[in-house]
């Protein structure tokens, strides 16, 4: 691709970067498409235009023409994460959401992992036309998306009470099971401004943004430079040897990304697992900095502890989630940590430059001090969410002996006002 398009200097970063700006700028957008149109039907449309860039990439002859593409496909792909993340929460509950998204997410890290194998399959086929190897590869890649979504479009439904495939006794247990949770809340409410906007800016909301935009920093350097981490740790070996071992990585990844969700659901908290798989993401990195250029067995280890960083990506979407009150919030508050994000992996699309490697030691470091900002920031809203919820019962316990009330002092219910409401707790 670098010798095709003529690439030089900082083009392919430019590239990466064309991507994150479509993206950032219609996550929000994009998310309040998804509530209004229903996810059946947003997810799948999406994805068909996403496919479609990725076989259109395949015909780009110019670094312009391919940021163009990207652009475009970080338009059509900005509601893929929360539009999910929302619709997943339809179906399930909070301490249920955290595994179920694991699951999303790991396809991602798988999706790193067959990639390499699927890359290197494909870069071993002879050219046809002329689209040469690496043309293929989005072609085909493209196609498969197309035809997923597709079938996703007759079979996605926005919600159980659509759900074709679904026995009425079943729709009806899959709404009681949300409904036992949310009292008098609706499953579905009106898209509401207020509401919107009380859910992007609440403190969990934010601080798990910013939180998820350190990681992904971390996240997105390392999926779209981990070929290039390969080939310097393994200069000896061949193109498609590179791609194969630049697999690996992603299956660890994945394996304690659902393993951690999976316990995160069964106890029910999620803050605590921030700090956990966030320690040997930081060991990593410190083992990239230590380690000497010889010694490709430590730095090679060090990309499987890296690889780690991909369990938070269920973990933030369902701690936002799990922390406000009705449907529009959650979307908003979805979308906002998504948006966050991104703004991390526009950052990440520059951590390793040219002029750094072998070692990267300003990509690397960047990403230990990302990692350290993580677990410091995690364990500061973790203590602070705590002691918030121990201040409302106070308050509440103090009104109530005063004057025998609830103590909740308002007439405004909790569905409007979210977390400022007296009787909300946080869930960490």
């Amino acid at each position: 691709m670098e010798s095709d398009l003529h690439m030089t200097g900082y083009d392919y970063n430019i590239i990466l970067t064309s991507f994150y700006i479509g993206y950032i700028l219609l996550e929000i957008p994009s998310v309040i498409l998804c509530k209004a149109i229903g996810p059946g039907w947003f997810l799948p449309c999406a994805a068909i235009l996403f496919g479609l860039c990725s076989v259109f990439t395949a015909y780009v002859t110019t670094v312009s023409q391919a940021c163009a593409v990207r652009f475009l496909l970080g338009v059509f792909e900005a509601g893929m994460l929360p539009g999910t993340a929302y619709y997943l929460s339809r179906w399930y509950r909070r301490s249920e959401l955290t595994f179920r998204l694991s699951l999303y997410v790991a396809m991602a890290a798988l999706a790193g992992a067959f990639g390499g194998v699927l890359a290197s399959a494909i870069l071993t086929l002879p050219s046809v036309g002329n689209l040469t190897s690496w043309r293929m590869l989005f072609v085909i890649e493209g196609i498969i998306t197309i035809g997923v979504s597709l079938v996703a479009l007759i079979f996605l439904a926005d919600r159980p009470e659509t759900a074709s495939w679904l026995t009425p006794e079943e729709k009806h247990l899959a709404i009681t099971r949300i409904e036992s949770e949310r009292r008098d809340t609706p499953l579905l409410d009106q898209l509401s401004r207020r509401r919107f906007v009380r859910g992007a800016k609440s403190p969990v909301t934010v601080c798990v943004g910013v939180i998820f935009c350190f990681n992904a920093m971390v996240v997105q350097s390392m999926a779209f430079f981990l070929p290039t981490i390969v080939r310097a740790i393994y200069p000896e070996f061949t193109t498609v040897k590179q791609q194969l071992f630049s697999a690996p990585p992603y299956l660890l990844g994945s394996a304690v990304l659902v393993v951690a969700s999976w316990l995160s659901w069964k106890v029910d908290t999620r803050q605590m697992f921030f700090l956990v798989t966030t320690l040997p993401v930081i060991v990593g990195y410190i083992m990239f900095l230590a380690a000497p250029t010889t010694d490709q067995k430590v730095r090679y280890a060090a990309t499987f502890l890296a690889s780690i960083a991909f369990t938070m990506g269920s973990l933030t979407n369902a701690q936002v989630a799990a922390n406000v009150v009705t449907d529009t919030a959650r979307s908003a508050a979805i979308g906002v940590n998504s948006m966050f994000a991104h703004v991390g992996g526009l950052v990440g699309s520059w951590a390793f430059l040219p002029w750094d490697g072998p070692l990267y030691p300003i990509g690397n470091g960047l990403n230990l001090a990302c990692s350290a900002a993580i677990f410091i920031l995690s364990g500061l809203l973790w203590v602070w969410m705590v002691r918030d919820n121990r201040n409302r019962d106070s308050k509440a316990a103090a009104a109530a002996a005063q004057d025998g009330s609830t103590g909740l002092g308002v007439d405004e219910d909790e569905d409007d006002m979210e977390w400022e409401h007296p009787a909300f707790r946080w869930r960490p």
